[in-house]
This record gives structure tokens, sequence and C-alpha cells, in this order.
């Protein structure tokens, strides 16, 4: 029995045949494996020479010159990828969702991907959205950062977020990722024992992000970014419902789309809610697009859905037509 086999008859089995793609929040990424794909393959070639067009620079060349992982280059080129990785497997793969979802920073190309707005918008809008976060975190909330972990009891959790509130120090959660599985902004002088206690309840300490995200308080930014980029693109409707990282309600409208990119910035993101309504929508199969290290290989996605990978890894591979 082949992988397509096997995820109809998986299908079958939980009653569920709807597809979803899923666009990836941003994480580091290995420029001699993006940028590959940026050259190496046809499709992206074709992406990033409208993006090109859209940046008036060389997307790979800037990528290439580029040390820091959330450049402006680098997230216009995860973008990039992640939707050349989408067409790719729509051409390829069979991919030919019902819904979609992009967490984090994925609703950017959810938005360039369900034609809410053109490729070239939605890359001038992420290039802008990037300096108007590295202007804000250089002159605000600099002592913010954004730490993830696993493993913690919500219970013994919320004791020890009961011991930050009894100290006065200020924290969020920024993300609901699975049973147990968190993202926390805090202060950046309150890491240390936080990492500690968190090794003290048995929880496993992931990644710190700078810049952080996902916090109520950057509300500033949230008005920076509307002022500055998003409130003037003309959004149109959705080709298909987007699923909202931030509470599961499905999105059909352009202001709906607007609002879940600007939301984002201050409410939490909870995918667990977006996998409760992609399993009501009847989803049984995701089509993770992009570099991946957590969405599509957390418990909660790959214990509800069938989860195929489409990376640049996969795209590079030389493979047959398939269709489902």
């Amino acid at each position: 029995m082949n992988e397509m086999d096997k995820m109809n008859e998986s299908s079958e089995t939980t009653g569920r045949r709807g597809t979803a793609i899923v666009f990836p929040g941003m994480g580091p990424a290995s420029f001699a494996e993006s940028g590959r794909f940026m050259v190496g393959n046809a499709v992206a070639r074709r992406m990033v020479a409208v993006a090109d067009r859209a940046l008036g620079y060389s997307l790979v060349d800037r990528l290439g010159e580029s040390t820091d992982d959330y450049s402006e280059a680098a997230q216009v080129a995860f973008m990039v990828n992640c939707l050349a990785l989408a067409e790719w497997a729509g051409e390829t793969i069979g991919c030919a969702p019902d819904v979609c979802a992009g967490p984090s920073f994925g609703a950017k190309a959810a938005t360039a991907y369900t034609g809410s707005l053109p490729v070239a918008d939605a890359v001038r809008m992420t290039a802008r959205m990037a300096r108007c976060v590295a202007e804000y975190f250089r002159d605000e909330h600099s002592d913010v950062v954004t730490h993830s972990f696993t493993r913690a009891p919500e219970e013994t959790l919320r004791e020890l977020l009961d011991e930050l509130t009894a100290q006065g120090e200020w924290h969020e959660v920024s993300c609901y990722i699975d049973d147990g599985f968190y993202m926390l902004s805090l202060r950046e002088r309150n890491l240390d024992w936080l990492e500690r206690r968190l090794r003290n309840i048995g929880a496993l300490s992931l990644y710190t992000m700078r810049p952080p995200m996902h916090a109520s308080v950057f509300g500033p930014l949230r008005r920076k970014v509307e002022d500055e980029v998003v409130g003037a693109l003309d959004f149109t409707t959705p080709k298909l419902p987007v699923v909202s990282d931030q509470d599961g309600s499905v999105v059909t409208s352009a202001e709906g789309m607007r609002a879940l990119l600007l939301d984002g910035i201050v409410k939490p993101l909870r995918w667990t809610d977006v996998v409760a309504t992609m399993r009501d929508m009847g989803v049984a199969r995701v089509y993770v697009s992009g570099a991946d290290s957590l969405f599509g290989r957390v418990g909660i996605t790959t214990r509800n859905f069938e989860v195929v990978p489409v990376n640049p890894r996969l795209a590079m591979q030389p493979r047959r037509r398939v269709s489902t």
C-alpha cells in the first residue's frame, strides 16, 4: 500500500475526507537549502522573479548577504518559498485544499495563497512589516523575549506563572501549541529564573525568540503596522476559508483577512483551536507548505491528521506527477 492509499484509508476510517494547507510559522532556515530551492526549482524561480520586481532588489542576493535569521530578506524569502512550495504541490502531488491556515508568520503566505492580496503586494507587505517590527523593537520593549517550552502541565504552569505575578513581573502566554507546549513572553531579566523553574517541574525549555511576538502590550506596534503598511492595502475576499490562528474562527471576508494579520501582533496564537476547527470542518489530510519544525510535527497535529510535509528538500527530489 503506497502513501496516498494509506492516507485515503485513514480518511475513510475517521469519516473525514477534507484537505487543508497550512503555512507554518517562520524559524531559522539554512540558506544552502532555501537558496538552492529558490534558484533550482522552476516554480520558485517564477515566484522569486515576482518578488524581485516588487522589492526592487535581488532577493536571493540579499538573502545570501544576510546574517540575521529574521532579516527583511529572510522573512520575504520564507514567505516566497512557502508560496512556491504550495504551487509546486498543486502541480505535482495533487494538493487541492478545501481550507487554509497560516499560524503566526504563515498568515502572510495564507493571504497571498488565497488571493486576498496579489503576491507582489504580499511581498511588499512582508518587507515593510519586517522593517516596522525592527524599528519598533529597537526603541520599545527591547527587554522582552518569547520563550518556548514543552512538558509543562497546565496546572503546574499556572502556579509557576502565579509566582511571577506575585513578584510583580509582567508576562503573557503568547502561544498555545499543544498540551503542555507553550510560548511565554516575559522580561529577559526573568529568563534564567523561568528556565530554572521549568526544569524543576520537569518541563523542557526549547528556544528563545527575539524579537518577541503575540502579546497585548504590543498595541503600539499593531497601530504602526496598520498606519504604515496594512491599512492602505486593498484586500479581497479569500478564495478559500482561512482558519484564524487566534481563536479558530473561519475567516471568509477581506476585512477579516486584514484583521487576522493585525490582531496576530497582540493576540496569542492558539494552534489547539485551529486543529479543533479543521477537524470540525472534516479535514483529514494537512499539507504543511514550507520549512517546518513545529506545527506539522507536534502531537496534536499528527494525532488528528495525515500530515504531508511540503518542503524544499522534497521539491528538489526527482518525482513523478501524482494525482489523488
